[in-house]
């Protein structure tokens, strides 16, 4: 019989690539159980087959699913969340955070809620029914749950403009593993992009970028894949653009490939919807590696990459600095390598996985109490959604 607290790390798809974090940061608990709780299945690399599921992909289970996002209640997802015998319920995004308030709420269990981005930037930005309705459940959120995670200061002070109480929100980076050493393979590649192909991400402006510094013909690496890719490949054709796209690939190839690069390029900016970064990941996972950041003084960035001390930033949509400051960091070696050691020890203090999620722990124990241990039986452990 175990006495490890149970943490129910709650994502309405679980559980698609792109958030290799929510995994990494479950995973890395230290003290704490993780039981990984999706409302659906998301086919992905990093999809397990202990999550557990509630609404298979049935009629019935579809009936559910459009249940839960209507009223914020579903009898199927408190009779499972009661199986898994939480200590704390984690939420990821704020949306996810509403759909599974009611529930922690009437199971008496505390509910953690950590916001990323797009749900306290774009999502509430919508405008008529779906904002105000988002806006709203937002509120209802944030009134139920214990605690509020922001991952940036950027995040944190939207959520408080939105209604969290400011006493209930913490700032807490999420943190990437951390390799022994700085990666000293063979470079590869001079610029790498690794992210959606969406407005947020600015990989058009990386482009229009890399194409006003013919003189070094950069090898540029793009990673992900999503609606704006086709005309980037295309931009960067019509430029003579020495670009490679890979597509989306498992996390594991994409740190090869980033350990295989000189500098990362994060050229990240608001979107025409509002969309807005929290704090990517990449940055830190750039930092992990030894690896200098071109980046854009966006959202919770300039917390991640210290200008002139652990990369380079410029302003948002700006194309002409940003080939600037990827022109200085190629042609300098010294400043590259100075700005990459110092961005590892930064990490090193700030976002290392391990120390975060100790600290992570110390914010559950402050909202369940010391003495909040659960007896779970080990027929428990493989919990599965009932018929």
């Amino acid at each position: 019989m175990s006495t490890r607290k149970v943490a129910v790390i709650w994502r309405s798809c679980m559980l698609p690539v792109s958030e290799t974090f929510i995994r990494n940061q479950g995973d890395a608990l230290p003290s704490w159980r993780p039981v990984y709780l999706g409302a659906t299945k998301t086919v992905s690399p990093i999809a397990a087959d202990s999550d557990v599921i509630v609404y298979p992909d049935t009629p019935q289970g579809r009936r559910g699913w459009r249940l839960l996002r209507l009223t914020g209640g579903s009898p199927r997802l408190r009779r499972l969340l009661t199986r898994l015998k939480p200590t704390v319920v984690h939420a990821h995004f704020g949306g996810d955070g509403w759909l599974i308030s009611r529930t922690a709420q009437q199971l008496g269990v505390p509910l953690v809620i950590t916001l990323h981005g797009l749900d306290v930037t774009r999502q509430p930005a919508v405008p008529g029914p779906r904002g105000a309705r988002h806006r709203r459940n937002l509120r209802v959120a944030f009134d139920r749950a214990a605690l509020i995670i922001a991952v940036s200061g950027f995040i944190r002070d939207r959520a408080v403009e939105l209604g969290a109480d400011p006493a209930k929100v913490r700032v807490h980076y999420t943190g990437v593993p951390m390799p022994p050493q700085p990666s000293t393979a063979p470079k590869t590649w001079d610029v790498i992009f690794v992210g959606r192909f969406v407005d947020k991400k600015g990989a058009d402006d990386l482009v229009e970028a890399l194409g006003l510094i013919p003189e070094l013909r950069p090898r540029a690496l793009f990673v992900g894949t999503g609606p704006l890719e086709q005309s980037a490949r295309t931009r960067a054709a019509e430029l003579g653009v020495d670009a490679t796209f890979l597509g989306s690939q498992p996390p594991e190839v994409v740190l090869r490939h980033m350990a295989e690069a000189r500098i990362l390029a994060a050229p990240s900016r608001t979107a025409s919807d509002g969309d807005c970064e929290g704090l990517p990941t990449t940055i830190l996972e750039a930092a992990s590696l030894g690896l200098p950041v071109v980046a854009t003084r966006h959202s919770g960035i300039p917390e991640g990459v210290r200008h002139g001390e652990t990369g380079l930033l410029c302003a948002e949509r700006d194309r002409v600095a940003l080939a600037e400051n990827i022109r200085q960091l190629l042609t300098d070696e010294p400043l590259r390598e100075r700005l990459g050691r110092a961005g590892r020890q930064y990490a090193e203090t700030t976002f290392d996985l391990r120390r975060q999620t100790r600290l992570l722990e110390e914010l559950y124990e402050s909202v369940v109490g010391p003495d909040a241990d659960v007896p779970v039986p080990a027929a428990d452990r493989a919990v599965q959604a009932p018929g």
